[in-house]
């Protein structure tokens, strides 16, 4: 069985949707008969035909914010539309900040309940079923829906695959922001965007990263200088962003960014259930430990015991050679 109709929160940067909100399109069409996306910008227009080609029929805008929070209008629009009869059946989001404040405040909007954290979400009669991660990852559970909907999902990036559905460009629709009140006068006064090099690390086909092992900070080098000589992202376990060697933004893990390339190399990373969280779900894993009984190699296609500044230093010398 499927719902009749599924709304995904889309995001998008610079007119191009995100990898998340592709990856929801995609879950979306094997649960509901018909799916949508509900937008907070002016320009839907850009996003509609990759929209389209992922499964929504209809893109549902809700023109300029005036810079205005986002999860303030989307959850004051999609909120309006329910109460009018004219809502889905359900609404999918991506565990991002924007994701996780409209479904937040869609909540208390709406006074329904939220699953959050879910890597994966089925059908189940007329409901859905969420399915979580819990004890570090260690076990997974299952939460149903017993009220009324709509159902309210928020689910961890890299959870699907996303896959084009040969759809054309979906429609545009306005979707009506009723009167914010006192909260729509917050307003974003300026952005930070990080400056990077090379592919992002969350959606990167190669990532190479480096844990405790590394020793100390400069070590790290060694990671960067593999992960650019092989075209891939650098990242980092937790205990090392702790330690200030890198930016949060190149952690990996369950606190961190979840990543899922066809090659992941774990340079000096012991491999706690918290990191394997991250990357487990990588096609290819290769892992460089000192320590044979790291648990690290327990999920690794390929292990190579030995000190990673060795190792990684022979790696370089021998791609080298291959110029």
């Amino acid at each position: 069985m499927t719902l009749d109709t599924i709304w995904v929160f889309a995001e998008a940067t610079d007119g191009e949707l995100s990898t998340n909100t592709l990856e929801l399109l995609t879950k979306a069409r094997d649960l509901a008969d018909t799916v949508a996306c509900v937008y907070a910008g002016d320009d839907a227009d850009d996003i509609a035909e990759a929209a389209g080609a992922h499964g929504a029929e209809t893109v549902y805008a809700t023109g300029d914010l005036d810079g205005a929070l986002v999860g303030v209008p989307v959850a004051a629009a999609i909120a309006a539309a329910v109460e009018a009869g004219d809502g889905p059946d359900a609404i999918l989001a991506a565990t991002t900040y924007d994701g996780r404040d409209v479904a937040a405040r869609l909540s208390v909007k709406l006074d329904r309940t939220v699953v959050t954290n879910c890597t994966d979400v089925e059908v189940d009669g007329d409901t859905l079923v969420g399915t979580e991660p819990i004890f570090g990852g260690a076990t997974d559970i299952k939460t149903k829906f017993t009220g009324e909907g709509p159902y309210i999902v928020l689910l961890r990036p890299k959870s699907f695959a996303a896959e084009e559905s040969g759809g054309g460009e979906a429609d545009v629709e306005d979707l009506d922001v009723p009167d914010l009140g006192s909260a729509g006068g917050a307003t974003v006064t300026d952005r930070f965007v990080e400056e990077s090099e090379g592919p992002k690390l969350d959606e990167a086909d190669l990532v190479v990263s480096g844990g405790r092992g590394l020793g100390e900070a400069e070590s790290f080098s060694l990671v960067a200088d593999l992960a650019g000589k092989l075209g891939g992202a650098a990242g980092a376990s937790r205990a090392i962003v702790d330690a200030g060697w890198v930016p949060y933004s190149q952690q990996v893990g369950q606190t961190g960014k979840v990543v899922k390339p066809n090659v992941y190399i774990a340079a000096g990373i012991s491999g706690a259930t918290q990191h394997l969280v991250g990357m487990k779900g990588s096609k290819h894993i290769i892992a460089i430990n000192k320590d044979a009984e790291a648990p690290i190699f327990g999920v690794a296609d390929l292990g190579i015991v030995g000190d990673v500044h060795k190792v990684m230093p022979a790696l370089m010398e021998a791609l080298a050679a291959r110029d």
